[in-house]
């Protein structure tokens, strides 16, 4: 257990004291992180315009005040700094938010950036892996995997901060074999927004455990992960088929691809099919040589259509880097990456003809002539033999273990271009021509991927389509450790009324 330093008892004297004076909530703030000695950037200076730009250049906005802890002694100081000023407060883990929730989803938030806090250590005995807040994925992998060739499930994008990516799923493409990052969280230590810490875990505040791996962006800064990993791979393969599809083949092409996914792939093997303008591809990774993929995507071949193209087999570091766009894995600071898009996302069951031809002709029409660099991305999520799927429903806040396919829509332009505003309807239509075809937005017949946010979702609609029929117990929870939302974005968790 972690106290709270005696700066943090100064800070908060100050601020009661300073309470009186016209100070403005911005000045309060940064009077008492001065006084509490947490670092802070400097507004204007090289690391304020580093961590205040965010990876989606859309949506922009400036922090009140960007803290730098090194300690969390010093992110409970900056909480209770917040909370003094009458601000709100977000962790920003690797920044990689398609929304910017990292920077506050809006203008005037403490911004709590925690990349300085990226230490990975593991524990060669047991094989837990305690890891900071402010890793990056890239630099989790590495380290696990040269401290003792272990590895855990995640995503492909090295840059992507460990924070936001476990704690609202963290689907990649070990995924289907070895499920979500958050489910090898086993648990965390979370400074809440009375700026005390607690310990959270399958025996320990277990209501809180269960909210962090799902909706974690909401409950609290969570400073520090406990996984466990397994031994990395020697031999994986990593591939891309082609996919011919004309717009007279592609229904049945599709239906073929998620029967295949629904029933027969098997665990080793992790897919999804990638849609752009020019092409589709069938690309993923399988637990095994060569041979064994050859034999495993067969019958795939021969309902689908699909030639294989491209296949290699490597090591799991020459996997995560392949994945990774050849990117060092090991990703630091300054990170420099950003795009300028609009995405949205989709998890649904598997796709009715109707529902297939819907999405089909939205693609071959308006898909085709629109020649910004869009892409559709849908991952082969769950079934009967992913480890999505094998959890209990209600294992965590996680609440889409039972959808199918997991779609993201995403369309860009230069990053130093302005995002078109007839881009929206593009990235709207081609969801909702999908969705008015499946039925009513009610969070379970499809939903949203938090980590795919939408950015132009109303609260409800976002709320209800990240968590289901689990947003009620995760408002009590919220209720319980965040009674004023001191940990609020536009989308995330609000206390129960």
């Amino acid at each position: 257990m972690h106290r709270v330093t005696k700066a943090v008892v100064l800070a908060a004297l100050t601020v009661c004291t300073a309470l009186a004076s016209p100070l403005s909530k911005i000045a309060l703030l940064n009077d008492c992180l001065s006084t509490a000695e947490v670092p802070v950037d400097a507004p204007g200076s090289t690391d304020w315009l580093l961590d205040s730009t965010t990876f989606n250049l859309r949506l922009n906005y400036t922090p009140a005040a960007i803290a730098t802890p090194t300690t969390i002694p010093q992110i409970q100081a900056a909480v209770s700094c917040a909370a003094s000023a009458g601000l709100k407060a977000n962790a920003k883990s690797g920044g990689h938010s398609y929304a910017s929730f990292g920077t506050g989803g809006e203008d005037g938030h403490l911004v709590i950036q925690l990349d300085r806090m990226n230490n990975v250590s593991l524990d060669v005995v047991n094989g837990i892996a305690t890891v900071q807040g402010g890793a990056r994925l890239g630099r989790v992998a590495s380290e696990l995997y040269k401290q003792g060739k272990r590895a855990i499930s995640h995503g492909t994008c090295p840059g992507v901060g460990v924070g936001g990516h476990a704690l609202h799923g963290g689907y990649g493409m070990s995924s289907h074999m070895k499920g979500l990052m958050l489910d090898w969280l086993v648990g965390a230590t979370v400074v809440l927004a009375n700026s005390s810490v607690v310990e959270c875990s399958s025996v320990e505040n277990t209501y809180l455990f269960w909210a962090i791996r799902g909706a974690g962006s909401s409950m609290g800064v969570v400073a520090e992960m406990r996984f466990e990993t397994f031994e990395a791979p020697d031999e994986v393969t990593y591939f891309i088929a082609q996919v011919p599809w004309k717009n007279t083949t592609a229904v049945d092409g599709f239906r073929a691809l998620q029967e295949f996914a629904a029933e027969q792939m098997p665990a080793e093997l992790n897919m999804r099919l990638f849609i752009t303008r020019q092409f589709a591809n069938l690309e993923g990774m399988y637990w095994g040589n060569k041979t064994g993929l050859q034999q495993t995507l067969a019958p795939l071949v021969t309902a689908t259509g699909a030639k294989l193209q491209y296949s290699q087999t490597d090591n799991w570091l020459g996997q995560l880097t392949h994945f990774g766009n050849g990117l060092n894995l090991d990703q630091s600071r300054p990170y420099k990456m950003a795009e300028t898009f609009y995405s949205s996302s989709l998890y649904t069951h598997a796709l009715e003809s109707t529902q297939i031809q819907a999405f089909v002709d939205y693609w071959f029409n308006k898909g085709k002539a629109t020649r910004r660099d869009w892409y559709v991305q849908v991952d082969l999520h769950g079934g009967k033999n992913s480890a999505v799927s094998r959890p209990g429903s209600d294992s965590a806040a996680y609440a889409h273990r039972n959808h199918l396919l997991l779609f993201l829509f995403y369309d860009r332009v230069d990053t130093k271009g302005v995002y078109p505003s007839d881009g929206f309807a593009f990235i709207d239509e081609f969801v909702g021509d999908l969705t008015k075809t499946i039925g009513e937005d009610d969070g379970e017949t499809w939903g949203r991927y938090p980590n795919y946010p939408d950015s132009r979702l109303s609260p409800e609609s976002a709320q209800r389509g990240y968590w289901g029929s689990h947003l009620q117990r995760l408002r009590e929870i919220k209720t319980a450790v965040d009674p004023g939302d001191m940990f609020h974005y536009p989308q995330g968790v609000p206390p129960a009324v």
